[in-house]
């Protein structure tokens, strides 16, 4: 486990740092290579730090972030440090609109607005526009930053944007499968899933059973997290040992309507 807290550099709605500090126990196994096809802001993978891993999201404007800073982590925070300087309201709203043509320019872009937007969320539009206002923060720096020492976590890693089927299917013997979704359920009407719905259905929920039982077949440790809920509870029946656990919620803007949710995690192995 890492030593060094709050290492996920990204802030992303439904992010495990809530597991990795409360449920490390779960992870205690031994495994030769660590897989996870829904990267988002990767808790799980900077809490376990594997010597080997693949990597990989849908979201091709993340999986580039990743990529610079394995490979360019320094001129990445010079852009930084220049975008930290000009920071105010029209700069936010400047940048937000802008589409840097450069793969540092854009990972540089994308930090930038994660971490000056309202509330650390990633939304776009139908068009692929990011389209979230800016929010309360005013540091595009963090205390706990070390851009350098993420890059070397990264050395051994291989870093893909496609499809979960593709990354899942290359789960073997020795792999540890990590598999977080969107938490999109059957006939759910909450607010946050209802946005989830947009970019993963119920169908990909499907599909996504059907990968990890294939992985599991392939003798691959899998574990899943998702939403509690009967529909989910139902797909994975049979799949692996459900057990539920309970987290804070903190992706809406009013502290007050924040509370705790279940959320149920299947283990395959």
């Amino acid at each position: 486990m890492s030593t060094k807290k709050n290492i996920p550099f990204l802030k992303w709605a439904g992010g495990k740092r809530w597991l990795m500090e409360s449920h490390s126990s779960l992870f205690d196994f031994s495994y030769e290579r660590f897989i996870e096809p829904f990267l988002g802001g990767g808790a799980v993978f900077f809490g376990l730090q594997p010597r080997r891993a693949i990597l990989s999201d849908s979201n091709d404007e993340l999986i580039n972030v990743y990529s610079v800073i394995k490979h360019d982590w320094e001129l990445l925070v010079s852009k930084l440090k220049k975008h930290h300087k000009k920071h105010d309201f029209d700069y936010y709203y400047k940048l937000r609109s802008s589409k840097p043509r450069s793969d540092v320019g854009r990972a540089a872009r994308f930090i930038y607005l994660n971490r000056t937007c309202w509330n650390g969320l990633y939304r776009v539009n139908r068009k692929g526009e990011f389209n979230v206002p800016i929010g309360t923060k005013s540091s595009v720096f963090q205390e706990e930053d070390d851009f350098e020492f993420i890059s070397k976590l990264l050395r051994n890693v291989t870093l893909q944007s496609c499809d979960f089927e593709k990354t899942i299917s290359m789960a073997k013997k020795g792999d540890f499968l990590f598999v977080d979704p969107p938490y999109t359920v059957l006939h759910n009407k909450n607010g946050f899933v209802k946005y989830n719905e947009s970019i993963f259905t119920w169908s990909d929920q499907c599909r996504l059973k059907d990968a990890v039982e294939a992985a599991c077949s392939q003798g691959a440790k899998v574990m899943v997290t998702n939403a509690s809920h009967a529909s989910i509870v139902d797909l994975y029946s049979g799949v692996g040992e459900i057990t539920t656990l309970k987290r804070k919620s903190t992706i809406s803007g009013s502290v007050a309507s924040r509370g705790k949710y279940e959320e149920v995690v299947i283990k395959c192995f």
